[in-house]
């Protein structure tokens, strides 16, 4: 598996790059793949791999726009992932960007902060 990589956006999925160097995840566009654990199961991975070999800060920055229910179920395995890894003391954050027209996605950002103990922003970009 290499350290870092990029999986374009297709109609389906969103863009994903993964930059091993940096600690950046970086996730955007619509998320309803045919079926979304198998999709962000390298992504799963890389997180994993990556709290699990360097002691480097994690930021995952978002720019998602739509999610199916399977894909939020993912983000929420991912969520879950970065707040055991802050319980134990680990440096991880989340900086979701958003269209501030979209209050549908706002809203669903603060939802998933809710759950979260570990810096999560939700940021409008114009």
């Amino acid at each position: 598996m290499t350290k870092s990589f990029n999986l374009p956006a297709s109609q389906s999925t969103p863009a994903i790059a993964a930059d091993w160097d940096t600690g950046l995840l970086s996730i955007s566009g619509d998320s309803y793949p045919e079926n979304s654990f198998d999709f962000f199961t390298t992504t799963i991975e890389w997180i994993e791999r990556f709290l699990a070999e360097r002691d480097a800060p994690l930021r995952l920055e978002l720019r998602l726009v739509y999610m199916n229910t399977s894909s939020v179920k993912a983000m929420m395995d991912i969520f879950d992932m970065l707040e055991e890894a802050h319980g134990k003391g680990r440096s991880v954050s989340v900086d979701w960007l958003y269209d501030p027209r979209n209050e549908r996605v706002e809203m669903l950002a603060e939802e998933f902060r809710e759950d979260c103990s570990f810096p999560f922003n939700i940021l409008a970009q114009a």
